[in-house]
């Protein structure tokens, strides 16, 4: 266990007030019962037992569970009761009017949210309850500044009359957690479209698809796509990783172009996104990126995909 990574997430003081106040808008005091799923330290479930839950069911399957027990007995946690495990795996678990979870990562679905929110809408939430977050969207950008991508080319400088173009192709079929600026971003970031939307009251897919196009009205040069979220935990409380939203401890994603893709002016960029992310198979990411001219002609192609950027 590392705890300095929950410190990270303790210190997120944008993080705690959105779910604070997304907490605070439905625990009706002595009278609603909560589950957090993935509680962590405990936080989430003690911030509900502070608003006055009358239950909290904290489930956790990592070592941190025992810092949360010692936290629930030294803060007197009464309400909370710890449940070590996964909520998947928990038979017939006591229903609840609130599930709320931040398993989110810097990739949203990283931490197989797809799979524990279809679970706990079947099993851990009581008809007519409430999901926290209710809903979750993906958003995509092309990058417009060559600083990531000249980062990932360090192969190209190593000279000496050597080509170590395969390792840098490698890279670049990563996927890197980096955090990046509106100026680095078509239109400072305006341009940014949503590829991904997942309601939480439904049953979803966990494999994810979005295709998004660009018009352009002048030249660019694109090295990648900047990907981020944004989470509505409830109606009028939202929580984004968005460069142009109030810096948290997660990141946004950068998803490099093999080679930089120059634009004219009267091109589209299409860009297609894809993701399967599950606990038994780990996250799988591809994107394609392709550059179609005046007339609707593709010019070129590129895919990238994790698949191509690990050793066999």
């Amino acid at each position: 266990m590392r705890i300095e990574y929950h410190r990270t997430l303790i210190a997120d003081q944008v993080r705690i007030a959105a779910f604070h106040e997304a907490l605070s808008r439905v625990i009706v005091s002595g009278k609603t019962s909560v589950a957090d799923i993935g509680t962590g330290t405990g936080l989430l479930a003690f911030l509900a037992s502070r608003l006055g839950a009358r239950k909290v069911w904290a489930y956790e399957t990592a070592e941190i569970g025992a810092v949360a027990e010692k936290l629930k007995s030294l803060n007197r946690m009464r309400t909370v009761e710890l449940i070590p495990g996964r909520s998947t795996e928990i038979i017939d678990p006591e229903r609840a009017d609130v599930v709320v979870t931040e398993t989110l990562g810097n990739f949203a679905l990283e931490e197989f949210l797809v799979e524990t929110m279809n679970d706990a809408r079947a099993r851990h939430l009581k008809p007519d309850g409430v999901l926290i977050p209710g809903i979750v969207e993906q958003f995509a950008c092309p990058v417009v500044a060559p600083r990531i991508r000249d980062e990932l080319c360090a192969w190209d400088q190593i000279g000496h009359g050597l080509d170590f173009g395969p390792a840098r192709d490698m890279s670049l079929n990563n996927v890197y957690i980096r955090t990046l600026k509106p100026h680095e971003l078509l239109q400072e970031g305006l341009a940014a479209q949503r590829w991904d939307r997942i309601d939480f009251y439904e049953k979803n897919r966990v494999a994810r698809r979005g295709t998004l196009r660009w018009p352009v009205e002048r030249a660019a040069a694109i090295f990648g796509l900047a990907v981020w979220w944004t989470a509505e935990l409830v109606p009028g409380v939202s929580l984004t990783t968005s460069p142009l939203g109030a810096p948290t401890h997660w990141e946004q994603l950068f998803f490099p172009a093999l080679t930089p893709i120059e634009l004219a002016a009267g091109d589209t960029l299409v860009a297609e996104i894809r993701a399967r992310s599950t606990e038994e198979g780990g996250t799988d990411l591809a994107w394609t990126l392709a550059v179609l001219g005046p007339t609707g002609g593709e010019r070129e192609r590129q895919a990238m995909s994790l698949a191509k950027g690990f050793l066999p």
